[in-house]
């Protein structure tokens, strides 16, 4: 999909982090004022930058999801979507991964594997994540 500028602003934010991965990051706005640790940190966990992306492309997914299925006339305010991010190396550096998962009680799986793939092509964080890393999207089992 080509790049697609952004015509209209419909809101606009800010976050600085100081100290990288293990420092502190804070909007603009103050909402988010948190001091980061070490992925996978089990003796003292913290946000990191993969749990911020992780957090935000769930809610943006759902809000997809419920966006494409409020189109057919179906609620599906009841479902919920897990975005997995793996961090790992690659062949020239790191990268990321993502797995999406959206549960979707009440809808029929075909149903649900359609609105999970209008919710894919619509949600601004897959547009700008497609053909840059693997991301896959699928319904709960």
């Amino acid at each position: 999909m080509p790049y697609e500028a952004v015509k209209e602003v419909a809101y606009t934010t800010a976050a600085t982090a100081k100290g990288g991965r293990e420092g502190t990051v804070k909007s603009a706005d103050g909402v988010i004022d948190l001091p980061l640790g070490k992925p996978g940190s089990k003796t003292n966990p913290k946000a990191n930058p993969e749990t911020l992306f992780a957090a935000g492309y769930a809610a943006c997914f759902s809000g997809a999801l419920n966006a494409m299925a409020a189109q057919e006339g179906l609620d599906t305010s009841d479902s919920t979507v897990t975005a997995e991010v793996t961090f790992g190396k690659t062949d020239t550096g790191f990268g990321l991964a993502v797995a999406l998962t959206a549960d979707i009680p009440g809808v029929d799986a075909d149903k649900a594997a359609e609105l999970v793939e209008k919710a894919h092509q619509f949600c601004p964080y897959s547009k700008a994540t497609r053909g840059n890393i693997d991301v896959t999207a699928s319904v709960a089992s």
